[in-house]
């Protein structure tokens, strides 16, 4: 169902964990044949990996740093490396790949397949998410598994002293907190670039990862020789602003306004959602409906086209008095948010690069007159209550600054997660061999990659071929603001199937009892 898309592009970048390739079991070197080789060598093993129906050659390797390469004395840890070899023996520079999150692990289950044709591929593990140190918070997890308002003071309150038991924790158990941010990411992969003996490297980063790449090109711009960017993140923007929010969703509301259809059903996009969020219903049927889960899990599900007209029909069904749709989605934010990421990893990332202690986002992020706020970013406010007091990143990396890598950035013009006019105004100008495609009436990173598939293949092939930027192929497709399956009526199914299981549990529990009074009854006999 369409429904569960969202999950699998959280801060992401949600395309790229597909189930779409097959690794060997236990392809990676043991742990024994590991120990006590130097920092920056690379164990390996050899196999195949299979990719979309096609198997592929691939070394497999644990690449060993230091925890912190400010202290020599300080231990190593074990990171993943998958090399996938182009099927040309003379292939082009290898196309490293930087994932989504933070949070989310950079071993791909499906990297762009198309890329190996004429690239090795590289995926080098996240430290804090892959290898042998994880940041992973069972204490977060359960913090955030509340019953109502995920976003009250209390929570977050809540939400803070879980972060401070688990970084005590962590810290306890001897990980150095402030050795998890990307710029260890980033001298990680390039220790990785020097073991494998590549002169010079492509890299292929969505959302997050590009602000890896941004922060790479600044860091060892000689080893990078083209970079591509896809949903670009600049430096400051792991939060997000609750007026680019409303300003995104007037414009949903402009683009609703041409469609007949669309307006057939609401003259005003706006405040129909207005209304429906201050007139929520406490429950539909058995299910809750959280104003706060609400709004949380409508801004994620607005990353993307099929998933945003998804939300918008389930707001003009509950304008309508029907509130199934958003029961749904109030339901799976119980079910997915508290496990979507590696929390502690998540928070290393951003915290270290984007956080202002000057700032009360508790405040700031739900103005009282704003559409929606911006409901993710408020949890920015457990930092008032312990959090997680990792020290930042350089100042150097915390703002813009020119580079000289040939860059391509593309962007959506209606992504909520990364809005393409903070990397055409701000990030742009700092790219002295910088150019950016923005794709119109397109949002976050799937809507880039797949929504056009060829024609997004071709202009990432020429620019990593020829340096050209050939944006010509793709077509323009107006938004579709009828969604393939509505939300209420997915709701309803739901509720259908749920009932058919448990009538079914009920029958099998009450054949159980039949057959044990049966048994009871024949042992009886039998003794009589």
């Amino acid at each position: 169902m369409k429904i569960f898309k969202l999950w699998f592009f959280l801060g992401l970048s949600l395309l790229i964990f597909v189930s779409c390739s097959k690794i060997e079991e236990d392809p990676f070197p043991s742990i024994q044949e590991v120990t006590g080789i130097q920092a920056g060598d690379i164990t390996w093993n050899t196999g195949d990996i299979e990719v979309k129906d096609e198997k592929y050659r691939a070394d497999f390797g644990i690449l060993n740093v230091l925890e912190n390469r400010e202290k020599a004395d300080s231990r190593s840890i074990h990171l993943p490396v998958v090399r996938i070899h182009a099927k040309k023996e003379n292939a082009s520079e290898p196309v490293f790949l930087l994932a989504g999150g933070p949070g989310q692990t950079n071993i791909w289950n499906s990297p762009p397949v198309w890329l190996l044709e004429n690239h090795d591929v590289v995926m080098v593990g996240y430290r804090g998410v892959d290898g042998s140190v994880s940041l992973e918070c069972p204490e977060v997890i359960e913090a955030m598994e509340v019953k109502e308002y995920p976003l009250s003071h209390e929570n977050i309150e809540k939400l803070g002293r879980a972060y401070s038991e688990a970084y005590q924790r962590l810290n306890q158990e001897g990980v150095d907190i402030d050795r998890y941010t990307m710029v260890d990411v980033i001298d990680d992969t390039e220790e990785a670039r020097k073991a494998m003996g590549y002169e010079g490297i492509n890299l292929y980063s969505v959302s997050y990862g590009t602000r890896i790449a941004y922060i790479f090109g600044l860091r060892y711009p000689s080893s990078i020789r083209r970079s591509l960017m896809i949903s670009v993140n600049p430096p400051g923007h792991f939060v997000w602003e609750p007026d680019k929010v409303d300003e995104q969703l007037r414009y949903y509301a402009e683009l609703w306004n041409k469609d007949p259809d669309a307006v057939s059903r609401t003259p005003d996009l706006i405040k129909t959602i207005q209304d429906v969020l201050d007139s929520l219903p406490k429950k539909w049927l058995l299910f809750r409906i959280d104003p706060d889960k609400i709004r949380s899990g409508m801004f994620m599900f607005l990353y993307h086209r099929d998933t945003a007209a998804q939300v918008f029909d389930a707001f003009v069904a509950a304008e309508e008095g029907d509130y199934s749709g958003l029961a749904l989605l109030s339901f799976f934010y119980d079910r997915m948010m508290p496990k979507a990421l590696n929390w502690g990893d998540s928070v290393s990332k951003a915290l270290s690069a984007d956080y202002d202690p000057a700032r009360d986002y508790e405040a700031e992020m739900m103005p009282p007159d704003s559409i929606l706020g911006s409901p993710m970013s408020k949890l920015w406010g457990l930092m008032k209550y312990g959090g997680w007091p990792i020290k930042p990143i350089s100042e150097e990396y915390r703002k813009l600054q020119d580079s000289e890598v040939e860059t391509l950035m593309v962007n959506g013009n209606i992504d909520f997660s990364t809005p393409a006019e903070n990397a055409r105004d701000e990030l742009l100008p700092h790219l002295t061999n910088g150019q950016l495609v923005i794709l119109s009436e397109m949002g976050h990173s799937s809507d880039v990659v797949d929504t056009q598939p060829e024609a997004f293949r071709h202009l990432a092939e020429t620019f990593f071929f020829e340096g050209v930027v050939d944006d010509s192929q793709f077509q323009y497709e107006p938004m579709n603001f009828t969604p393939s399956q509505s939300a209420p009526e997915m709701a309803k199914q739901y509720v259908r199937r749920f009932a058919l299981m448990g009538g079914g549990a009920i029958v099998l529990i009450i054949v159980i009892i039949i057959l044990i009074v049966w048994l009871i009854k024949r042992r009886k006999r039998r003794k009589e």
